[in-house]
């Protein structure tokens, strides 16, 4: 790759869309919800994971849950996909809030983060 497609490839990866969304992650034997919102909800799921294969997730409750029944016991589900275009830097944080708010409700939900 030469300079010029390395700068190219630069450029796309930072002009690239991304969906922000809310997601969902149970614990199967457990039965817990946890909700929270994202702003790339593409790359939530991996980063959700690696913060719990490392032992350092900050919620603690799930991370015990995940050190007890392991990452098999665990699904990832995308509740609901926001496309950010559609909101302003400040309007999307409120609008992503208000729904993570909704699906915790809904769902008799704990919050996944903070």
């Amino acid at each position: 790759m030469d300079k010029t497609d390395r700068r190219q490839a630069v450029r796309d990866f930072k002009e690239r869309r991304t969906d922000a969304g809310i997601y969902a992650v149970r614990c199967g034997p457990t039965g817990e919800t946890w909700v929270a919102g994202s702003r790339n909800i593409d790359a939530q799921q991996n980063s959700l994971w690696f913060g719990l294969r490392s032992g350092g997730h900050p919620n603690k409750a799930m991370q015990q849950a995940w050190n007890a029944h392991g990452a098999e016991a665990f699904a990832f589900e995308v509740l609901e996909r926001i496309e950010a275009g559609d909101f302003t830097a400040l309007g999307l944080a409120d609008h992503v809030k208000a729904r993570e708010r909704h699906w915790l409700a809904d769902l008799d939900a704990k919050k996944a983060v903070g």
